[in-house]
Order: C-alpha cells, then structure tokens, then sequence
C-alpha cells in the first residue's frame, strides 16, 4: 500500500457509527472539495442489498461518483485485506484525476487495515472450524462466546455473543496459534502505512439518546421501504444461507429469522433497533481506540459547517 516515489496521498477519512449522518456529510465535504467517495463499508460492496444496507440513492452516486458499491455477489465474501488493496488503489487513481480521496464508512476493521496493515495470522483450519461449529450446534454462540471471553477477553468485547463468524475464527486463532486474536491486531499498532497519516474525522454523539433515535427512526423506514421484501428476494435465490457473511448484515439476519419463524415478524423493528444500536455500540468502542482521529459531535446544529471546516484546514 506504499504510494507512488514522490508523491503524497491527496486522501481523508470519515468513520461514525451506524445512523450519525456519514453519508450527508460525506455529499457535503465531496461537492465542497471535488472528491470521490471510497466506501469503507462492508454491506455496501453487497448487491441486491439496498434497503437494509441504507446504500446511496441513485441520483446520489450519480451527483458523486462512489466506489467500492456493488462489486460483490452476496454469495461472495470480501476481506478486510481486499478492501485495503482496492481502496489503495482506488485512492492512486483518484489523486492522478487530479482530485481527493473521500474514504468514508463505518466498517472499522477495514479502517485498521488500511491505517495500520494486516497480520499474518494463521490460516484457516477447516477440522478447527468443523469442531467449534459442532459445539456451537450443541451448546450455542452464547456459550462459546463466554469461552472467548476467558481466552481473549479484548475481542470478546468487541464482537456481538450473536456474531458466529467472528466468533469461530477468533477462537479458532486461539486454538491453532496459543495466542489470542487481539495479540495480533496489537502487534498491528506498531507498523506504518502509506495512509498512517491520512486525517481521520469521526461523527460521534454528544448525546447517545440522539443516535438511537435515529437508529429507531432509520430502521423503521427501512421497513417501510420493504426490506423484508428484499430479503424475500434474497431467499428465493436459493443458494443464499443465514451463516453467509452477506446474510449476517444488521438487518437482514433478523428479519432473515423472522421469515424463519424463529420469532413473530411483529417483533422485528425492536430486534431491529435492538441490533443495530448493538452495532453503533461496538463501533464506537473501535473509534475511542483510535487516538488521532478529530470528533465532531454529529448532533450539533451546526455539524456539517464544523466538519467542512476542519476538512478544509486538511486540504
């Protein structure tokens, strides 16, 4: 990911949690400033996901031209190390089209990747994996969860007792390696990258109560614009499971369950709301970890003018 010989990143970063206005703000500094927008989203590279994943209208991509949107089968998955490829890349051609780089998201593992690089942690053990799903079959995600918690209690932290996949490999890194997940994204602190540098803005609430409004508000939108329906269409293909990365986005795992009879669809805004203000939690937990980033608090009046300010002190 190194640059270009004499040539600096022409590139910022905006990170915020789910619902604190990433993508207004983001329209806002690209028509201020000519940028292209990189998303740093892992649902977004998803297409045929458009509801539940709140991905930018039409007209919007049109008025800027985004990247990293749709290039992916949700029977695909897309890693924290292909993203920092592509958005390296992506980034080299924007600055040789002579405008800045926008890289906005809330997938806070692909902003790690590409500040700080990825580990060479042990690859997958396909008998590991078989034993810990055969556990999870027989005593849950919860359970193995709380082992997590004992082994590294860093990652368990950060990662949801609903979230199976991010489960299995962390324990499946202990059980292989001796060593915990959160070892090696530490060790990950100490390296550089080309875009170590690169300003990192964040939109963070000054009051909690204002982002999960908005998370309640957006969710239900999201039902009134048939993400359910959406999901329907996404099953009726056949080949798509609930373990998929893809099907485990906010959103679509519950109201993929809800079509499994797994509870009553009425329920399904609070578990909704319930998850995604989950999500929200965690990744402000990713963002408190990143020391150098400059907060503006997304629920003040003027937080736009604020942010557009302080980019353009960057640029």
């Amino acid at each position: 990911m190194a640059s270009p010989p004499g040539r600096e990143l022409k590139a910022i970063a905006l990170a915020g949690p789910t619902a604190s206005g990433k993508t207004a703000a983001a329209l806002a500094i690209a028509h201020a400033h000519g940028a292209e927008i990189i998303s740093v989203d892992s649902a977004l590279v998803y297409r045929g996901m458009d509801v539940g994943t709140a991905k930018p209208s039409p007209a919007e991509r049109a008025a800027v031209p985004h990247h990293l949107i749709d290039i992916r089968d949700p029977l695909q998955a897309y890693s924290a190390a292909e993203f920092a490829r592509d958005a390296a890349r992506l980034v080299g051609e924007v600055n040789a089209r002579g405008k800045p780089a926008l890289l906005v998201g809330g997938t806070m593992l692909y902003f790690k990747a590409l500040f700080e690089g990825l580990d060479a942690m042990p690859a997958a053990d396909h008998a590991v994996r078989d034993t810990i799903e055969a556990e999870a079959a027989a005593k849950g995600w919860l359970c193995l969860h709380a082992e997590l918690a004992r082994v590294d209690p860093a990652t368990a932290a950060r990662v949801s007792p609903n979230d199976a996949q991010r489960i299995q490999r962390a324990l499946e890194v202990f059980r292989v390696s001796g060593q915990a997940l959160s070892s090696f994204h530490a060790a990950s602190a100490h390296r550089t990258t080309a875009f170590g540098a690169m300003p990192l803005f964040s939109l963070e609430p000054g009051d909690r109560a204002w982002l999960h409004a908005r998370i309640a508000q957006r969710f239900r939108d999201m039902l009134d614009a048939g993400l359910v329906d959406e999901v329907r269409a996404l099953r009726a293909r056949r080949d798509l499971t609930a373990e998929l990365p893809s099907m485990r986005c906010v959103g679509y795992r519950q109201a993929w369950e809800a079509l499994d009879g797994l509870w009553p669809m009425d329920q399904l805004p609070d578990k909704g709301i319930f998850a995604t203000r989950q999500l929200a939690k965690r990744q402000l937990t990713w963002l408190r970890g990143m020391p150098g980033r400059r907060v503006i608090a997304c629920d003040a009046p003027d937080a736009i003018e604020q942010l557009l300010a302080a980019v353009a002190e960057s640029l």
